[in-house]
């Protein structure tokens, strides 16, 4: 396995080498393939996603394939002004030179997927790394089995082996291709992974993105208007049965409405997912039975009490969308994150509160808050640091590519989407280009050092501090 890994990253590693992706032409070529690729093959992705998780076709064509076909574009279209030099500021040292970054590839990268968006997270970095001029090895999730063999199979047949590489396999495989020696590590995950992935790294002293999670914070303030925030509160926490990185992990209630607050997600449960939910064909599933009964485990162990949902089926795998209220703060929903249809809500009493609370903790990838005050919510964006934050909706940052997205601290290093993908596949290179006369001016910084010279060099320099 290990030769065969070793060989496989060296012939990339020898077409990198060769100018294989070298041209803007030869990177759209192989950018427009892969649109070809998602826009072909839409159904088979999105039945490849409904055998993995249950995920409706409507979900999957808005949340994963639109969005890549919309990124694949955005770099196709700015490929050009992404990679043309960037000219910089010059002084009075530098009026006749020329200084400018360079944008060049960082070589091999190693791209690996998460399960639970198998064809978005995996294959976004794609779009950026091929922009950027980089040969790519692919490592789906083995959990999404059905998506992960789907991918292995379209790849090769859209793009140039010599440029892109797919390797199917779970942790033992994984290991072995962490041993060989990439310019770019990509990874999706949870922190307990990403600390292995920093490790393989540094052997190397290959630089990581570390795109992995938290327990993500919902403030409801009171003043807001609670049938929005119970739909859009619903809507982004039990959307892929709560299977999202930055979905909501649990909510910090200011709000005196509690009860009102309840009733109103229940009654959006329900409307979005009908009166059995197990029946809905829009509600998803759990990716596989250990990570069942890992939820199902601290379900069970709550000291809350359930508003609502609560049942569970592990021969289908499903956990119904489950409300719990009066949850403590060392409950065991509070030691690590659900990623899971579970949603504590913990009443607390004033903002310091709420702000002092998530400070206490891992810093989330992202943080929501519904409030219509202006002063609270520039408090909280002023007063913690997370990912991301949203006001009055949840997860709809990740949908603007012209925001970057990553963590901060445990959740995450590194950030990407749109060119910020781009940005973190590429080098820039530092570019000055020395006129070769006027030497004469150049006195003052040659040897022998005399005071003469420096008082020189410090009214040139004082007299001449505008930049051209």
């Amino acid at each position: 396995m290990a030769s065969e890994y070793g060989k496989l990253v060296g012939e990339l590693r020898d077409s990198f080498n060769s100018g294989i992706m070298d041209s803007l032409d030869k990177r759209k070529h192989q950018l427009v393939a892969f649109q070809k690729m998602i826009v072909e093959n839409q159904d088979a992705l999105c039945d490849a996603m409904w055998k993995d998780l249950h995920k409706a076709k409507i979900e999957v064509i808005a949340h994963e394939t639109d969005f890549l076909v919309s990124e694949i574009s955005e770099a196709i279209n700015n490929l050009k002004s992404w990679t043309s030099p960037k000219k910089v500021t010059r002084f009075i040292l530098q009026a006749v030179d020329n200084a400018y970054i360079h944008h060049e590839p960082l070589g091999v990268v190693l791209i690996i997927g998460a399960w639970n968006f198998p064809v978005r997270l995996l294959l976004a970095p794609v779009v950026g790394a091929l922009a950027a001029g980089n040969t790519v090895v692919i490592k789906p999730s083995e959990l999404s089995v059905n998506t992960s063999d789907l991918i292995a199979k379209l790849v090769p047949s859209y793009l140039s082996k010599d440029v892109v590489r797919v390797v199917q396999g779970g942790p033992a495989e994984t290991t072995e291709l962490l041993k060989e020696r990439f310019d770019h590590i990509f990874y999706t995950g949870n922190p307990a992974v990403g600390k292995i992935i920093m490790r393989a790294a540094s052997e190397y002293l290959t630089p990581v993105t570390l795109e992995l999670g938290g327990k993500n914070p919902v403030i409801i303030d009171e003043g807001v208007d609670l049938p929005t925030v119970a739909r859009r509160l619903v809507w982004g926490k039990f959307t892929n049965a709560g299977q999202i990185c930055v979905t909501a992990d649990y909510v910090l209630n200011l709000n005196p409405n509690k009860e009102e607050l309840l009733r109103y997600i229940n009654e959006a449960i329900v409307e979005f997912y009908g009166e059995d939910q197990k029946q809905s064909p829009d509600y998803g599933r759990i990716v596989n039975q250990r990570h069942f009964d890992r939820i199902e485990k601290i379900l069970n162990a709550t000291s809350g009490k359930i508003a609502f949902g609560g049942a569970t089926d592990r021969d289908n795998l499903y956990i119904q969308p489950t409300v719990i209220t009066d949850v403590k703060e060392t409950d065991v929903l509070m030691q690590d994150e659900i990623f899971g249809p579970i949603l504590p809500i913990i009443d607390v009493n004033t903002l310091d509160e709420v702000i002092s609370f998530i400070k206490k903790r891992e810093k989330p990838l992202s943080l929501y808050m519904f409030s219509p005050s202006s002063k609270k919510i520039d408090q909280v964006v002023h007063q913690t640091s997370s990912g991301s934050i949203v006001v009055n909706d949840l997860i709809m940052h990740m949908s603007l590519e012209t925001l970057p997205f990553g963590g901060v601290g445990n959740s995450g290093i590194g950030r990407y989407h749109g060119k910020f993908t781009f940005d973190t596949f590429t080098h820039e290179k530092s570019v000055l280009h020395r006129a070769a006369g006027f030497e004469k001016l150049l006195f003052m910084r040659y040897p022998p050092y005399t005071e003469s010279k420096l008082a020189w060099a410090r009214r040139f320099l004082s007299k001449w501090k505008a930049p051209f």
